[in-house]
């Protein structure tokens, strides 16, 4: 059964009128042809009421919905002869990270994303997108490889944050976040960021230290959920739909304030109703990112990393892209 967000009934209910009253019309004589016309109408309008405004709390249970797309259905939208690599060379190999070298458009890239299940048996698995500190050193092993190779690197933003359980920390989470940040901002190959679902706390941004930052329409990016600010704010997880309104999370709020760069358009009612014409979207910014970052040199390339992290948050200044 598909999830139905709660903002999401009144259409369902109006749709099943519409399926209802043309399995009536097959099974029978009766001609109501001109009923469904007028409900599939108001059908149209009633879903570009609800999602063209759509609030910061229908866009955070859209970016966690059960089938949103993944890193993996990406890659296979996105790009070429794919091959993932595995382990740390230290401790293990954390699934819930996906790392590997393909082609875009022939070109040799490193790809890195988190990634979660679309079941239990695979949330399991995949540690529900929550990496361990293996999982970023395993990505900073890649991105060290592609900037040795002289590969672009493009990374996808899926985590509710890094799993904070005492293993974790006990190998060393904060390290291993550290570490990414501090050695993403010296690289001197182009770095781009798409965040497709939730972008949550350092266990995000330890993916994110790039050249061009962009974002799906329903995605979230920010330095907590919006239940652990309430629970911190208010003593009431409860609060998250307030906290979500204050906490500036949505794709609009963070172009506003210079943290990303571009918004990606999703199809309407979120990414996964059309995966493929999602990939199609991301494929036209992507291209656009990569031929920029392509042009520019590397001496020039730092310093614009430099400037772009700089500006953010001041909304005085002109955008860099």
């Amino acid at each position: 059964m598909k999830q139905v967000l709660e903002f999401e009934k009144p259409i369902i209910e109006l749709r099943e009128k519409i399926d209802e009253l043309k399995k009536i019309t097959v099974d029978s004589d009766f001609d109501l042809s001109k009923e469904i016309n007028t409900l599939e109408q108001r059908l149209e309008k009633l879903e570009g009421d609800i999602y063209g405004n759509l609030k910061p709390w229908d866009r955070v249970q859209i970016a966690r919905h059960t089938d949103r797309p993944t890193t993996l259905d990406y890659i296979e939208n996105l790009f070429t002869d794919f091959i993932e690599f595995h382990g740390d060379r230290l401790f293990g190999d954390d699934e819930s990270i996906v790392s590997g070298i393909a082609k875009y458009e022939g070109q040799p890239i490193t790809v890195i994303g988190h990634q979660r299940g679309k079941n239990t048996k695979e949330n399991i698995r995949r540690n529900f997108g929550s990496p361990h500190p293996e999982g970023y050193r395993k990505a900073l092993r890649h991105m060290k490889q592609a900037n040795k190779f002289n590969r672009p690197i493009v990374t996808f933003i899926d985590t509710k944050g890094a799993y904070p359980g005492k293993a974790a920390e006990e190998r060393g989470q904060s390290e291993a976040i550290a570490r990414n940040l501090m050695e993403m901002a010296g690289f001197n190959v182009p770095m781009i960021s798409i965040v497709i679902g939730e972008g949550g706390s350092g266990g995000a941004l330890a993916l994110g230290v790039s050249d061009h930052i962009h974002m799906l329409e329903n995605s979230t990016y920010s330095v907590i959920s919006p239940e652990g600010a309430a629970a911190l704010l208010w003593k009431d997880s409860k609060q998250a739909q307030k906290a979500a309104e204050s906490l500036k999370i949505t794709s609009y709020d963070l172009k506003e304030l210079k943290v990303i760069d571009e918004i990606i358009p999703e199809p309407r009612g979120g990414a996964h109703r059309d995966v493929l014409l999602q990939s199609q979207f991301m494929d036209k910014v992507l291209k656009e990112s990569l031929k920029q970052l392509n042009e520019i040199k590397t001496e020039e390339l730092l310093e614009k990393r430099w400037e772009k992290y700089k500006q953010i948050g001041d909304i005085n200044e002109p955008s860099s892209l």
